[in-house]
């Protein structure tokens, strides 16, 4: 299905607002903020449109759009702590915005946001926020980016290497189903095909069976019409004979007078 043009300014969009959302931005910064606005007027449009996306789509759609809205919304809070609590709560998108991502961006936003987060609490409960110097307290902020820097590569790529692990172990748990499956399918064949072949050789058996019944009732019908016939070739002679004995009997002995 061909995409509207409202749904591709939108993914343009979505994806611009993913990628400065992954950047460090500054107090001043206001575009993000502007952005993600102007993706919810969008969003609105595309669930009353007409050639609106499938119901999977626009809901992946609202899960990145509020999460950006709660990410703002984070970031306005003055604590480390609440920004954490605040993060843990947000749902990042579960599909990649573009064809060019290979895991979702928001994802990415969000582990980033998490190390950035966990890099302020550890660095407010060391006291490397103290206001000693203005020398010193830039060279830590600048050692506390780098370090967040790493930790939120460290986690992604652990993040990443768990994901595609689980990915391994489904699809070898999906590959051994269908060899069950298979294996399930042909030993059913085989029994079916036993049975077919038992059912065949009862049909043979009863249609032998039968014909041999319809023989044994022929022969037995003309057993019967033989015997009848006898009896009355039988009969017949007797009667004949006994006519006939009458007849000479009466011949030899005349009536007496």
């Amino acid at each position: 299905m061909a995409l509207s043009r409202l749904e591709i300014n939108f993914i343009r969009l979505l994806s611009r607002c993913e990628s400065m959302a992954s950047e460090k931005r500054g107090d001043t910064e206001w575009r993000l903020e502007k952005y993600v606005s102007a993706l919810e007027e969008m969003l609105a449009a595309l669930k009353k449109s007409t050639s609106k996306p499938v119901p999977e789509a626009l809901t992946d759609y609202t899960r990145k759009v509020e999460f950006l809205k709660g990410l703002l919304e984070a970031e306005k809070l003055t604590s480390p702590t609440e920004k954490a609590l605040a993060n843990q709560f947000l749902a990042p998108g579960r599909t990649p915005t573009t064809g060019n991502e290979r895991t979702s961006a928001s994802k990415t936003v969000h582990l980033q946001t998490k190390a950035r987060c966990t890099g302020e609490m550890r660095n407010e409960l060391l006291g490397t926020t103290s206001n000693t110097g203005a020398g010193d307290a830039e060279l830590r902020n600048r050692r506390g980016t780098a370090l967040d820097e790493r930790q939120s590569a460290t986690e992604l790529d652990t993040v990443l290497q768990h994901h595609h692990n689980i990915q391994e172990k489904l699809a070898e748990e999906m590959l051994s189903l269908a060899r069950n499956l298979k294996n399930n399918s042909l030993a059913a064949q085989n029994v079916i095909k036993m049975d077919n072949q038992t059912l065949t050789q009862s049909m043979r058996m009863a249609d032998v069976n039968f014909e041999k019944l319809k023989t044994e009732s022929e022969r037995l019908e003309q057993h019967t019409k033989k015997s009848v016939n006898w009896l009355l070739w039988i009969m017949l002679i007797i009667v004949c004979f006994i006519f006939i004995s009458m007849i000479l009997f009466i011949r030899i002995f005349p009536r007496l007078r």
